[in-house]
This record gives structure tokens, sequence and C-alpha cells, in this order.
């Protein structure tokens, strides 16, 4: 039984996803339901951060055997793709009741009923949808797309048809390139300036989210013009992984826009733009203003890891364990460990509430920074770390080293 509620915790992102899908089905203020959702996730993150809580990862039982089951928690990561389906097409719904003018109504799926003497009231979801109900749909759908992107993060580093599945998954946000782009270019180059997905100091995470997303798409881009030019084969090709990518979120297009014209691409964009924001917020957290010289081996500290919130731990799928995951990037999230990546304290929500507004978070960030600085850079990342801080305008940062150490 022990066993089982360990891996039951991962389940809290796919019932949170599921509980968004139906708010849209049900309709009415119910849409909303997603927000209140993500909103809520803020401040049971900032209180799991703040309360001396701790959660080990799920690990091993007394007899070495991993607590981990893999069955079931592989078929929980693939069923998130058609539930991301069922989520888009409950959104397309929508934007087809809106676009073709459908009355606001009520329709009973469910009569009232008793259950072993308990009286059960009728279950009704309601037809049609004002304007601002659609906005709230559109917004509850993107951010649980954006939150179910660590599933396809996750089978991205498998092969065959699991990194297929994964590509699909990221396809319906308009992001199939990422797959490609993290392993291939974020895992050899995080940390350095070659890897659009690690924020240096001093970007906010606005410029950051257009950086990354694009130059991870360029990342592909270049890479599949090398590799068809090696081959032999034309640029435009169907061998093109680039441009099969974007292939891969035509029938999300066709759907949007056959179910509300440009408006219905319009809702499709806010769900493009949120979930795809929401992948880049990762990135940002993960490796924020952390250096590494050019040819130098990736190690623990070049990442942050998120050990202090279990419910970051649980909702994220133990993605925070960020040094261990790109020391043993095949290894699936179970079976990750605490290997003493530095830790900012904050769970991701609690730091994404934070990122929104850059003074904030360039206000939480220095002190860690500084302490990275001066207890776990190298020389020659040191060197690196105050031109960057220079650059970024961070004239205080000595300040805030020399306050961290007298501390």
């Amino acid at each position: 039984m022990n066993k089982l509620i360990i891996n039951l915790r991962y389940f809290l992102t796919p019932a949170l996803i599921v509980t968004s899908l139906i708010g849209i089905v049900i309709g009415g203020p119910w849409v909303w339901l997603g927000v209140a959702m993500f909103v809520a996730s803020i401040i049971l993150d900032w209180i799991t951060s703040i309360l001396p809580t701790h959660a080990n990862p799920a690990g091993t039982d007394k007899d070495g055997e991993l607590n981990g089951i893999p069955w079931l928690l592989n078929t929980m990561m693939y069923m998130q793709f058609p539930v991301f389906v069922a989520l888009q097409l409950s959104l397309v719904w929508r934007v087809y009741e809106y676009t073709t003018g459908v009355p606001i109504g009520s329709t009973e799926i469910l009569s009232a009923m008793e259950i072993a003497g308990v009286s059960l009231p009728a279950i009704s979801i309601q037809t049609g949808i004002t304007g601002i109900e659609l906005i709230g749909a559109s917004i509850s759908a993107a951010l649980y797309m954006g939150l179910g992107i660590m599933f396809g993060h996750e089978l991205s580093h498998t092969k065959g048809w699991t990194f297929v599945l994964s590509r699909w998954m990221m396809g319906l946000s308009g992001i199939a390139h990422f797959c490609y782009a993290h392993v291939y270019n974020h895992h050899l180059e995080l940390a350095h300036e070659d890897d659009p997905a690690t924020c240096p100091r001093g970007r906010n995470i606005y410029k950051h989210y257009l950086l990354s997303h694009f130059g991870q798409s360029r990342f592909l881009y270049v890479m599949e013009q090398q590799r068809l030019k090696r081959l032999g084969k034309v640029f435009f090709s169907p061998a093109n992984r680039w441009i099969r990518g974007y292939f891969i979120s035509l029938p999300t297009v066709f759907m949007f826009w056959f179910a509300g014209g440009w408006e219905g691409l319009g809702i499709m964009a806010i769900t493009w733009i949120i979930s795809g924001f929401e992948l880049e917020v990762l990135n940002f957290l993960e490796h924020y203003g952390l250096i590494r010289e050019k040819g130098q081996p990736i190690e623990y500290r070049h990442s942050w890891d998120v050990g202090e919130s279990p419910f970051t731990q649980f909702g994220f799928i133990e993605i925070g364990r960020q040094g261990d995951h790109h020391d043993r990037g095949e290894t699936h999230f179970w079976e990750l460990e605490e290997v003493g990546s530095p830790d900012t304290g904050l769970g991701y929500y609690a730091m994404f509430s934070l990122l929104l507004v850059p003074p904030a978070w360039e206000s939480f960030i220095k002190p860690h920074l500084a302490k990275w600085d001066a207890e776990m850079a190298s020389e020659g990342e040191r060197r690196i770390a105050q031109r960057l801080n220079a650059k970024a305008g961070w004239h205080d940062m000595d300040q805030i080293s020399a306050q961290a150490s007298s501390a």
C-alpha cells in the first residue's frame, strides 16, 4: 500500500488536467476552474516551500527495490496524449458554439439518483458560451496543456514510439522542435551561451521566452540542414524532422480554423502562447544565471534543484531534480535522487509568481547567485560571472556577496 501511495502522488497534475477538462465541458463559470486551480497551486506551493516540509524522491524500499511502479507511471504518461486531445477538442467545441451563436441553455447529462441511501443531484452542462467564458476556457486549457508538457519532456528522453509520442504531445502546442533541441542541444550545452534554453543573468522571462523558443527551433533547423546535406537529400523533403514537427501541429490548426475561422485561430494562439510560455518558465528556472565554461564537464552545480517543496516535487514529477537528471538523462523520474545541487528553497509555482515581475525575481535570485559564485563556481566561471553581472547592470553583486558571507 505504501508503494502505491508513493506512485499515486505523481498523479497530482494529471488529476488537475482532467478536472480542468471537466470544467470546460460543464461550461458556465466552471470554465474558469483551471485558472482557479492554478492560482491555488501557487498558494499551496508557497506554503509547502515556507513551512518546514520535505519529501524524499520515490527512491527504493527497505529491500533496495525501486518504489516506482514502471507500468503504472508509464501508462500515466502515455495517457496524457489522449487527455490533451480531449482538452483541445472540448475547447474547439466551445469555439464552435461561440462563433455559430449557439444560445445559452442547459442539457442534463445525468439524472438525479439515489445510491446506497445517498441522493445525488442531476448533472447538466451549459450549452452555448459567452465571450468572457471562452477566454476562461482558453486560459484554463492552455495552463494545463503547458503543465502537461513535462510528460512530453520525460518521453523525449526515450527512443522509438515513445519519442514519437513526445513529439505529438509537443506538437499540440506547436513546439515539436523541442524534443530534438532539448536532447541534442540543451543537454550538451547547458549553462553555456550556446544553449538558448539557459537564461543568462539579467534577462527577464518575457525576453527569454522568445529567444529560447526561436533559438531551439533554429537549432533543429540548422541540425537538419547539415544532416540532410550529409545524406545528399534536399532540405524540403519528408526526411526533414524540423518540417515534420510543424506538420504535426497542422491538425490543431485545421480544427480551430474549421470551428471558428480567424477567431478560432486567435483562441488557438492564446493556448499556444501560454503553454509555450510555461515550457520556457521551466527552462528559465532550471539553470537561470548559472555558468559553465565551454568544453568543461556538466556537473551537479550547473542546475538548480527544487527539493524543499513537496507540492512541486509531486506536481512536476521530480523534474526539479535537475542535477541528477542532467547526469543521467535517460533515467526515469521516479529514480532521480538528491545530489547536492544548489537549491533556491522555493518551488516552481512560487518562483513562477516572482518571475512574472522581473524586479521581484532579481531581488530573490541575486543572493542565491552570489552564493553560487562564491562557493561553487570555478575560477573561470567567476570571471565570466563578473562580466555577465556587469553586462546585466548588476553592480551590487559584490555587496550582496559580502552580506551573504557575513550573515
